[in-house]
């Protein structure tokens, strides 16, 4: 079974590819992404490796996490679950939320009698 690990922290300039080496020393990569900004497509500065087996991650995780590379001090841990959803921010319905402050009627606009 693979084990997905956070790294935060990496330098802008850090290509995926790299990013796996940098793990091999501890177990089989399966898979190494750096996370890029949609818009600019620079890297957001974090990404995710994905080891063969709990042991390599584990063993990354220590040996890795709080290390120097290219100056930064990166961070090494378990990757969380994505939380399911609609995502791409929040806000939900503002004008619902609003009304329901107010006694079930949305706020009043314009001058007050």
């Amino acid at each position: 079974m693979t084990c997905k690990l956070y790294v935060g922290n990496i330098p802008y300039t850090m290509k995926a590819e790299e990013l796996g080496r940098l793990f091999e020393p501890h177990g089989t990569v399966t898979s190494s992404v750096v996370i890029s900004d949609r818009e600019t497509g620079r890297s957001r500065g974090f990404g995710f490796v994905e080891m063969e087996t709990q042991q390599a991650a584990t063993a990354a995780m220590q040996a890795l996490n709080g290390t120097s590379i290219g100056g930064r001090n990166v961070v090494v841990n378990l990757a969380r679950d994505r939380p399911q959803g609609g995502g791409g921010g929040g806000g939900g319905d503002r004008d619902r939320d609003r009304s329901d402050r107010f006694g079930g009627r949305p706020p009043r606009s314009g001058p007050r009698d």
